[in-house]
C-alpha cells in the first residue's frame, strides 16, 4: 500500500470527534485506528481544539504516514473552502464562530494548511452509504443526519450535495427547530414538566411513559412532512436515515411512513449502515484522485 493512498478521514459533531485512516484504493479503514473521543460543543475553543488534536494523533500514530492529510466532514454553516466556522446560536461551537479552523489546525498539528480539507458531514455521510451502505445500488438518493443538528444531502449520477435543508421555514420556525435533538428535549418538558437530556436518555423512559412513543410518532410525522415537498421535487429511490436519533429509527419509522405515502413519489425509506464509517469514508475520500479531479473541474 502506498502512503499517499492513506489519508485521515474525521467526522466532528456537537458531541463527538471520531477520526481514522482510510485507504483510498479500497475505501476500507485501516485497524486499530479508530479513535473518538466526547466533545462540549459549549466549551471554549482552546478546549474544544485541544480534543480534536488530541484524537488525530492517535489516529496518526497508528500508521507511519510520510505525509498527513486530513478530510473533516464537519456541520454547517460552515465555509468549508477557507475552513471557517459560521456556527452561532445553535447550541453548538458558539466560540468557534468566525475561526479559521484549518489554520488553526494547521499550526497546531505542524501541518500545511492545503492538507486539510472541510466537507458538509451530511454530505460526508450519504457518500459513504452509497459506496457500500444502505443506498448502494441506487442512482438517486437523499441523506439525513439527523442529532444536535440537521443535515442533509442529495446524490445523482455519481454526485452528492450538500441539500443545506436544516434552515428551511418550517411551521413556527426552522426545520432544525423540529428535527433535530432539542425538539426532543423540549417537547418531553413541554408534556411532562420533567427534562431529559438527550434521544437516548427519552428512548430509555419509554417503558415507563407512554408519552415517548406519542413524541417518536410526532416527530415521524413532522420530519416526513418536511420532506414531501422535497422528494417531490428530487424523485430520490432512497432516503437514507443517519445520526444519533437514527438509533431509534423504529420509534419514529412508521409514522414518517404513513405520512410520505400520500405523496406520489414514494422512496425507499432505510436507515444508515455504516454508523461511523460512513462519514469517515465520506471525507476521506475528497482526496481521491478522481473526486479531487471532478471538484476542480
Amino acid at each position: 500500500m502506498m502512503n499517499n493512498s492513506v489519508v485521515l478521514g474525521v467526522d466532528i459533531g456537537g458531541s463527538h470527534i471520531t477520526a481514522a485512516l482510510v485507504n483510498l484504493e479500497t475505501m476500507t479503514l485501516l485497524p486499530k485506528s479508530q479513535f473518538r473521543e466526547y466533545v462540549n460543543a459549549k466549551e471554549t475553543s482552546d478546549q474544544i481544539i485541544s480534543i480534536w488534536n488530541r484524537v488525530i494523533h492517535k489516529s496518526f500514530s497508528a500508521y507511519p504516514v510520510k505525509q498527513k492529510t486530513i478530510g473533516i466532514a464537519m456541520p454547517g454553516p460552515f465555509d468549508y473552502i477557507a475552513g471557517i466556522s459560521l456556527m452561532k446560536g445553535q447550541e453548538k461551537f458558539d466560540h468557534l464562530y468566525g475561526q479559521n479552523l484549518k489554520n488553526i489546525l494547521a499550526h497546531t498539528l505542524g501541518i500545511a494548511s492545503t492538507n486539510i480539507q472541510f466537507i458538509n458531514d451530511a454530505e460526508c455521510f450519504l457518500r459513504g452509504e452509497v459506496f457500500g451502505g444502505a443506498a448502494k445500488n441506487f442512482s438517486k438518493a437523499i441523506g439525513l443526519t439527523l442529532g444536535t443538528g440537521l443535515g442533509s444531502s442529495i446524490y445523482e449520477n455519481g454526485i452528492s450535495k450538500n441539500a443545506d435543508l436544516w434552515c428551511s421555514a418550517f411551521q413556527d420556525g426552522l426545520a432544525e427547530d423540529y428535527l433535530s435533538t432539542r425538539w426532543f428535549t423540549k417537547e418531553y418538558h413541554i408534556r411532562t414538566g420533567r427534562h431529559v437530556q438527550n434521544v437516548k436518555e427519552l428512548v430509555e423512559r419509554r417503558l415507563i411513559e407512554s408519552v415517548v412513543d406519542e413524541i417518536f410518532k410526532d416527530f415521524g410525522k413532522n420530519l416526513a412532512l418536511f420532506l414531501n415537498d422535497f422528494i417531490l421535487k428530487q424523485c430520490p429511490e432512497v432516503v437514507v436515515i443517519g445520526g444519533n436519533i437514527a438509533n431509534a429509527f423504529e420509534l419514529f419509522r412508521q409514522s414518517m411512513l404513513d405520512t410520505i405515502s400520500m405523496t406520489s413519489v414514494q422512496p425507499a425509506l432505510r436507515r444508515a449502515v455504516l454508523g461511523e464509517e460512513a462519514p469517515l469514508i465520506g471525507a476521506a475520500s475528497i482526496w481521491h484522485k478522481e473526486e479531487s479531479e471532478i471538484l476542480a473541474a
